[in-house]
Formats: structure tokens, C-alpha cells, sequence
């Protein structure tokens, strides 16, 4: 009965792992297709990654999704790590209600947060364009940062900052020296969600995006009514960067802890 138990589990999880993965595996074969079928492939050619790359249109949109990301990560980490570091020292009553009203920001339907930054920048009449894109995805970043931080930022002791004031440091060299390097890991864990939620989104930047400005999501939804094979080979590209990324990520801390076990034995 246990066992049965058992390769049922397996069945789940190797079923789960065809549908997750089994759509990605399609997409990658078909960007090497030589003809324009998405259905029937009729021989290996590198033709389409050629197309990405001379169309000036999508070269465009890897430029705006990949500049927005970078600079919405950059700004939502460090804002987001302030605020968790502030939040920290409040009294509980204002730590309460931020927090509350930081986590209802991830909870609430893209779509509502879409609208109200639309309704928003009009009420302003702010021209809809690369500036309200980046604003957008700055303002929707904040939260995942905060939310990845605080929890590190409670498992310090209370006294620490206090200890490297009467140390004689200064509060910024507290901050950069004492406080930062023991929450690194946290800042991140919340920069990369920042970037891959910057990145992918596209709900909120269709609604605050202008004209002559679109990230990847809107451009291949925009490419959806027609058969763009380009957008294949696109998205075999960023799957291969995002592979190399977590590889990398992954084999790092693997080598360094290596490194840090055979010194300490050497020593």
C-alpha cells in the first residue's frame, strides 16, 4: 500500500513536470524550425534568430524591458531595503498598518493596480510613455523587496546598531557595515523577484505603456494574431539566460563552501 503510495506521488510530480516543461521543450524546437509551422517541423535552420535580430521593433522591446528591469530593480531594492530597515525600528503600531498595507499591494488583482496607475497618471496628465512604464514597475517592485527583507531584518538582534553606534561608528557606517552585510542575502532574493516580476509583467505596462514604447510581454501580445516564429527564438533566448543565471547561482555558493571547507581543513 506504501509503495503504491509512493509511485502515485511520482506519477503527480512527473505529470506536473511534463506540463510545466513539455510547452517550454515545444517552444525551443520550433525556433529551429525552417519553415513558418508551429505544428509540423520540417528541418533544422537558424533563420528565425537571424529575423529576431534584424527586427528593429523586438530588438527595441528586449532594450525597454531589459532597461526598465534594471533600473526598477535598482531603485525598488534600495528604496524597498530603507523602508524594511526604517519599518524595523518603528513602534508596533505603524509597523502593523505598513505592513498590512504592503502586503494588500501584492494581494490586489493586477488588473485593479493597472487601472489605478492608469486613472492615476491621467488625473496628472502625465504623458504615457517609457517614464510611467518605469514608474509603474517601480511602484509594484517595492513591496516584493520589503517583503523579502523584513523577515531577515527580525532575526537580528535588537542592540546591534545600538553596539556599532557606541563603537563608534557613524549611522551610515552602521547601516553599510553592520546592518547590510547581514541581510545581503535577503536584498537578493527581493532584487531578483524584482527583476523577473519587472520583467515579466505585462498587465500592468499595457495599461501605463505609450505609444512607441513596449517591453517583451506587450510586443508578443501585440504578435499573437499573426504566426512570428521570431517570438520562438526570442523566447529560447531568454529561457537559456535564465538557465545560466540560476546554474550559476546555484554553483557558486557550492564552490565557495567548497573552497571555505578545504581551507579550514588545510588550516
Amino acid at each position: 500500500m506504501k509503495q503504491n503510495k509512493q509511485w502515485g506521488s511520482k506519477l503527480i510530480i512527473a505529470l506536473a513536470l511534463i506540463f510545466f516543461y513539455l510547452p517550454i521543450i515545444y517552444v525551443v524546437i520550433f525556433s529551429f524550425n525552417s519553415s513558418r509551422s508551429l505544428s509540423n517541423f520540417t528541418g533544422f535552420s537558424l533563420q528565425w534568430y537571424k529575423k529576431m535580430f534584424e527586427n528593429r521593433t523586438m530588438m527595441e522591446s528586449i532594450y525597454y524591458s531589459t532597461a526598465i528591469a534594471l533600473i526598477a530593480t535598482a531603485v525598488s531594492t534600495v528604496v524597498g531595503t530603507i523602508a524594511a530597515i526604517g519599518l524595523s525600528k518603528s513602534n508596533r503600531v505603524i509597523k502593523e498598518y505598513v505592513t498590512q498595507a504592503n502586503n494588500l499591494s501584492m494581494l490586489n488583482p493586477d488588473i485593479v493596480t493597472a487601472i489605478g496607475l492608469m486613472l492615476f497618471f491621467s488625473s496628472l496628465h502625465v504623458p504615457f510613455g517609457f517614464g510611467t512604464l518605469l514608474l509603474a514597475h517601480i511602484i509594484f517592485c517595492i513591496p516584493y523587496v520589503m517583503l523579502s527583507v523584513s523577515p531577515k531584518l527580525r532575526q537580528l538582534d535588537d542592540n546591534i546598531a545600538e553596539a556599532a553606534l557606541d563603537l563608534g561608528c557613524t549611522p551610515v557606517q552602521a547601516l553599510t557595515k553592520v546592518i547590510i552585510p547581514q541581510i545581503k542575502e535577503a536584498i537578493v532574493s527581493g532584487a531578483l523577484i524584482a527583476f523577473t516580476m519587472s520583467f515579466d509583467d505585462f498587465v500592468i505596462s499595457y495599461f501605463v505603456t505609450g505609444p512607441g514604447v513596449n517591453n517583451i510581454s506587450t510586443y508578443v501580445y501585440s504578435s499573437v494574431k499573426r504566426i512570428n516564429p521570431s517570438v520562438n527564438a526570442l523566447s529560447t533566448i531568454i529561457i537559456l539566460a535564465i538557465t545560466i543565471v540560476l546554474v550559476v547561482m546555484n554553483v557558486v555558493p557550492l564552490v565557495r563552501e567548497r573552497r571555505r571547507k578545504k581551507n579550514e581543513k588545510m588550516a
